[in-house]
């Protein structure tokens, strides 16, 4: 993977490709961009939400957003490994921050379950919506079966797995921040 690459992964332009759903508060509020952010936005992005200058944002690429502005981002923490290996990641417009999926496959079973990045924070279900409940989506599932090669996986070990791998993700970012 290179720095500069900003092409969809198949894998991830087939399941953005179905359109999400946000009716009456019982849907997925996430809405997909047509392509990564380009480097440019990115680094105007992370310098606004951590105030921090010195940042570039070549550690982020930003494919969508809640209604809210929240990005949902790979997080290339795993040096030397494609983009499909690397988490997916939620930074919300009220600093809310999370590991959503450890990679790809993960994140589009989360998909295939009827979750959004920003449905996976454990506070949204804590702090916004305590009756919220996920309706699973057969599209994003064949797609799921069709390119995640581990197998099913339910959306809640999804979110499972990626807090026990990057615990420190949110003081990661904290660090970031001016």
């Amino acid at each position: 993977m290179t720095a500069d690459d900003r092409h969809f992964p198949d894998a991830l332009a087939a399941a953005l490709a179905v359109p999400f759903s946000y009716d009456a508060g019982d849907g997925v509020d996430f809405e997909p961009f047509p392509r990564f952010l380009s480097a440019h936005e990115t680094t105007d992005w992370i310098h606004a939400w951590t105030g921090n200058t010195e940042l570039t944002g070549d550690d982020f690429r930003v494919f969508g957003q809640n209604g809210s502005g929240g990005y949902a981002a790979f997080w290339l923490v795993r040096r030397n490994e494609d983009l499909a290996e690397q988490p997916i990641v939620f930074l919300g417009s009220e600093g809310e921050t999370a590991v959503v999926a450890r990679d790809l496959a993960d994140f589009l079973w989360l998909l295939a379950g009827g979750y959004g990045p920003f449905e996976a924070i454990p506070a949204f279900t804590d702090t916004y919506e305590s009756d919220w409940r996920p309706r699973p989506i057969p599209e994003r599932a064949a797609i799921a079966e069709r390119f995640a090669s581990q197998g099913r996986r339910p959306p809640a070990d999804v979110i499972k797995l990626a807090a026990q791998e990057f615990p420190d993700f949110e003081n990661t970012i904290d660090q970031l921040c001016r």
